[in-house]
């Protein structure tokens, strides 16, 4: 017999968690005293809830596996809650441990008593309340089968301290899951006739149709279909580069997207549902499918991916078609006045094979998927639920799952702000990461939807919102402040010799890129009225806006 704290941590680990991503306090005492009894649990603290939260979103995506958080009662949660929603919107899977107050304190309603049930729900498709110890590992085990899907999901398992430090607690073995199921004949053969037939066909892409063997079987149908490939605007996790089937994104900007979008017949979506577009704005639609356009689902979030697109293959007679494949190409070394867009460049040309890229670079990153695309082959995260903070603690979390990749996160200054102290857990941890924050003291994004929104009597105060100039933030102090070797490059020479620095030497490092917002002047001013104009304009011009714009 052993607390439940002990027991629960052997219960996790004999499930395959065996990362803990912590930020804890007093009422998960019991739980970091067991973390010495169970030495396969790597527990890795974080200094904020976000980082946590974050740092295991991104080791679910890369694991395929979840791994648990252990934060500090509802307080805690709520601070963890936004890169909590990017995993839920991603669908990764997370075990949320709570700590709360023992049983017997709750009715006394102390300082940091709170509804922890209700907050979780926000994010959590399982919640519930460890009510004694003897059923604590049963609670775990059914948490760890509802976020392992599929799809992988957020359960939040409440733990009151006394359930924690009660004697009496078993393990319990893991669950042996069902695999999922392909789609249904019928199904399979409806959309053969579709792709076979009269008209302009895409396939849309989600989740695990985005990795490797699903990319290929796909690329086979499409060669044979004559179908275009898309990805979903902000895919969990995608793997790209030379070697691998090209897909084209659907675009942020739901102008953009329609583009994309229009004149198609039939869209098929595999482990994605229809595009819609980010936000609402006046007289534009928020749903993206064509008018007329027939949508089939293939295989949705639950079902077996690879299986629905090996039987597709074979109803169209795909097996034997050659995969369109990227070849491998640099795009050359970047010269001439530091932007953005240099830097993306300079990604392309100088990283190493099989690294992954956290993307949430915004509008500093329009470029990379370009200057990418023939890169070695890599893994792409994106911001999966638009909540800004994800890519730092990102980094963490797929640095630890694939510690022999190397780690290259792209980050705004605005959003590096809301979980900078992600720095301080890549050097403790002495992460793989480099971390290339773009520095163009703006909100650049909300400088770009003020315009498209069409927001009236925008002045000096409205802008002063999107402005992060006064006073400027310097990431090179904060970076080595907590420990990471940090540079700032403000020339494309300084970046270049910066980052090839970061690549041959292991550890996290920094680099600050002091560039200019990538939309503004007049560019910004003109982009609304450009946007606007491509639903009246041939689509042949369309679509060669659409890639100047967002290649």
């Amino acid at each position: 017999m052993s607390n439940g704290a002990n027991a629960l941590i052997r219960t996790l680990v004999d499930a395959g968690i065996t990362t803990c991503f912590t930020n804890p306090g007093t009422s998960e005492m019991h739980f970091v005293a067991a973390l010495d009894t169970v030495p396969e649990m790597r527990a890795v603290l974080a200094l904020f809830e976000g980082v946590a939260t974050g740092a295991a979103d991104g080791y679910g995506r890369m694991a395929d596996k979840p791994a648990a958080t252990l934060l500090h009662l509802g307080c805690g949660l709520g601070n963890g809650l936004a890169n909590l929603h990017n995993a839920r919107k991603g669908r990764v899977p997370i075990l949320n441990i709570v700590g709360d107050h023992a049983t017997h304190h709750v009715q006394y309603d102390a300082q940091l008593q709170s509804d922890i049930e209700t907050v979780a729900r926000n994010v959590s498709s399982w919640v519930r309340t460890a009510q004694s110890t003897a059923t604590l590992c049963q609670d775990a085990v059914d948490a760890i089968e509802a976020c392992m899907g599929p799809p992988g999901q957020v359960a939040t398992l409440i733990l009151p301290a006394d359930v924690s430090w009660g004697e009496g607690g078993v393990p319990m073995a893991p669950l042996q899951l069902a695999p999922p199921s392909a789609a249904e004949d019928a199904t399979v053969a409806a959309i053969a006739l579709a792709l076979q037939g009269e008209g302009k066909k895409a396939i849309l892409l989600g989740g695990k149709a985005l990795r490797a063997p699903a990319l290929m079987a796909v690329a086979r149908i499409a060669a044979k279909t004559g179908a275009k490939l898309f990805a979903k605007v902000f895919p969990t996790r995608i793997e790209r580069g030379a070697g691998l089937p090209p897909v084209e994104r659907i675009a942020y900007l739901a102008e953009l997207a329609s583009v994309q979008l229009t004149g198609l017949d039939h869209l098929i979506l595999v482990d994605a549902k229809a595009p819609v577009s980010f936000f609402a704005y006046p007289g534009k639609k928020s749903y993206q499918v064509p008018d007329g356009c027939q949508l089939h689902t293939l295989a949705s979030f639950t079902q077996d991916v690879l299986g629905s697109l090996d039987k597709l293959s074979k109803a169209v007679g795909a097996d034997q078609s050659a995969p369109v494949l990227q070849p491998l190409k640099r795009p050359g070394r970047p010269r001439g006045k530091f932007t953005a867009d240099k830097v993306c460049k300079a990604i392309g040309e100088l990283m190493p094979d099989n690294a992954i890229i956290v993307d949430e670079a915004q509008t500093s990153g329009i470029m990379l998927a370009m200057y990418t695309a023939g890169a070695p082959r890599h893994d792409v995260l994106t911001l999966t639920g638009g909540a800004i903070g994800q890519g730092l603690p990102n980094a963490v979390g797929a640095a630890i799952a694939c510690p022999q990749r190397k780690v290259i996160a792209l980050v705004g200054d605005g959003s590096a702000m809301y979980t900078i102290q992600a720095l301080w857990t890549m050097a403790r941890e002495k992460l793989d990461v480099i971390s290339i924050i773009f520095n163009n003291r703006s909100y650049a994004i909300l400088k770009v939807e003020l315009q498209r929104v069409g927001a009236v009597g925008a002045g000096d105060m409205a802008r002063a919102q999107l402005d992060l100039r006064n006073p400027p933030i310097d990431f090179v102090r904060l970076g080595e402040g907590m420990g990471v070797a940090s540079r700032r490059a403000t020339t494309t020479e300084e970046f270049l010799a910066a980052f090839e620095h970061a690549l041959r030497t292991p550890g996290p490092h920094l680099i600050e890129a002091i560039v200019p917002p990538t939309l503004a002047g007049l560019k910004l001013r003109v982009l609304p009225h450009v946007l606007q104009s491509l639903a009246k304009l041939p689509l042949p011009m369309a679509r060669a806006l659409k890639r100047a714009i967002a290649p």
